[in-house]
């Protein structure tokens, strides 16, 4: 009987908090008849059995051989993990859904008068693998527009923090709170069927992804005294209304730097931290705000997310070195300066890629087009003349070769957002878009709780005792 009372309690408690979740204070309305959301439940039985198909025909054969130094050296390329919207090529570069940058930025819908592909219509080729119509992705930009605004208990909890905390410490804090009106929560405590899970995952995702630019501009204007935060625009498309939040909206220059700015740092396959991490949580069913907040403490991290900012700090200690317009001699000396101090060329070399990264050519012909004339551009071009041939000489990369930090700061510093600290967000924002979609998909095709064995020094000496 204490028993029943106790269970007839907790359920009562738990309407209570539920009931307490819908006031208006904490949650917002949601669209629903979502196109995306319709095309995606249309494609999730198809790729269920594409990969029933591939399990049954390669699930018992070998994947390639495991090291020891692949152990203790951070799990570096040993193949370990599903990754759908995205894969790295040492030679081509990112790929996402089998399409290269340049073809994404060829095919994808853009905005009218723009030229970069709008950030909405790769999210949409990430969960589908199909290129959407100009009116899916029209209808996919109002519906994050009417999904944007945040809580009022998340906002304050933004207003509360000092800026002094770190704009990822705030950014990180604001994502977790929106946990509270998880949809997925809530349907997994009402015990949904595990083949249903991807439908509430999909509408917190879409939340995640709507409210970011809220939470990004609310942050970017308290730190910096920016003043107050204007209206979510539903007129206007994702990345201008992230550029109108920040205070550059009447920039269509940095709306379309924006745009692209999203687009490739929006997923970079499996394996870097941010992605994996925000795969491992999402493991445990812990729903995508708690997933991608774990993403978001990953990449913020000094050896992730921070990269373009040691470029930018290395370029203006150059540049107050030897000044502007520098002969290639003074260059060149400065950066052998570097290595025989110990240090290393920031924004060159890439853990996979083995030539230019196509998300710095990208940044590159943006440049050219926008901003040829910047001295601190045109000291990128100079080192990318440069560089590679004295890497090569010290023996200091397999990969001489200049990867997307090499290039972001000096475009987000030309429009006057100049404010490293604040680099990472972006980043993060943009980061969304791909941990999201796998989510979505891991759901679907109900991906297990990630265990990986692991060993100990002692076992691996025992392991290969008396053995040649």
């Amino acid at each position: 009987m204490a028993s029943s009372l106790s269970t007839r309690s907790l359920l009562s408690a738990s309407r209570s908090r539920a009931a307490w979740a819908r006031t208006s204070r904490f949650s917002t309305s949601t669209p629903v008849n979502s196109a995306l959301k319709e095309r995606l439940g249309q494609l999730i039985p198809q790729e269920i059995e594409k990969v029933k198909a591939v399990r049954a025909e390669h699930g018992k054969k070998s994947f390639g051989p495991v090291l020891v130094d692949q152990l203790y050296g951070g799990m570096r390329g040993l193949p370990a993990l599903i990754w759908d919207g995205s894969v790295l090529d040492a030679e081509e570069g990112i790929r996402f859904r089998g399409k290269s940058i340049p073809e994404c930025q060829a095919e994808l819908p853009k905005a009218p008068g723009g030229n970069e592909p709008l950030p909405e219509a790769l999210f949409w080729l990430l969960l589908t693998g199909e290129v959407p119509t100009q009116e899916q992705v029209t209808e996919l930009s109002k519906e994050w527009a009417a999904r944007a605004a945040i809580p009022q208990f998340v906002e304050e909890i933004i207003d509360r923090c000092p800026p002094t905390l770190h704009p990822m410490s705030q950014f990180s804090m604001a994502v977790t709170a929106l946990n509270h009106d998880s949809a997925f929560a809530k349907a997994y405590q009402d015990g949904v069927s595990k083949k249903e899970y991807w439908s509430p995952v999909f509408e917190d995702c879409m939340d995640l992804i709507a409210k970011l630019p809220n939470i990004a501009g609310r942050i970017y204007r308290n730190v910096f005294g920016k003043g107050k935060l204007p209206a979510i625009d539903p007129s206007k498309d994702y990345s201008h209304n992230l550029a109108t939040l920040l205070g550059f909206g009447d920039n269509e220059a940095f709306v379309e730097l924006m745009r692209l700015y999203i687009t490739i740092h929006s997923d970079h396959e499996g394996g870097n931290v941010s992605a994996h991490t925000g795969k491992l949580v999402g493991s445990a069913l812990s729903d995508p705000f708690l997933s991608f907040a774990a993403s978001l403490n990953g990449l913020a991290g000094p050896l992730h997310g921070l990269a373009n900012q040691e470029v930018l700090i290395w370029l203006r200690r150059m540049q107050a070195k030897i000044g502007e317009n520098a002969s290639d001699e003074a260059v060149k000396e400065y950066v052998w300066s570097t290595l025989k101090g110990g240090q290393v060329v920031p924004g060159y070399g890439h853990a996979v890629l083995r030539k230019t990264d196509p998300r710095y050519t990208a940044q590159r012909e943006f440049a050219l087009k926008h901003l040829p004339d910047d001295p601190m551009f045109k000291l990128v071009g100079q080192i990318y003349d440069i560089v590679p041939n004295i890497l090569l000489e010290a023996g200091k990369a397999k990969n001489p070769w200049p990867n997307v930090d090499a290039h972001s700061g000096v475009l987000l510093t030309y429009y006057g957002l100049d404010q490293m600290q604040y680099y990472t967000v972006l980043f993060g924002v943009s980061r969304a878009f791909g941990v999201a979609a796998q989510l979505i998909w891991d759901r679907a095709l109900g991906a297990p709780l990630e265990r990986p064995k692991s060993y100990s020094t002692e076992a691996i000496s025992k392991m290969f005792a008396n053995k040649q």
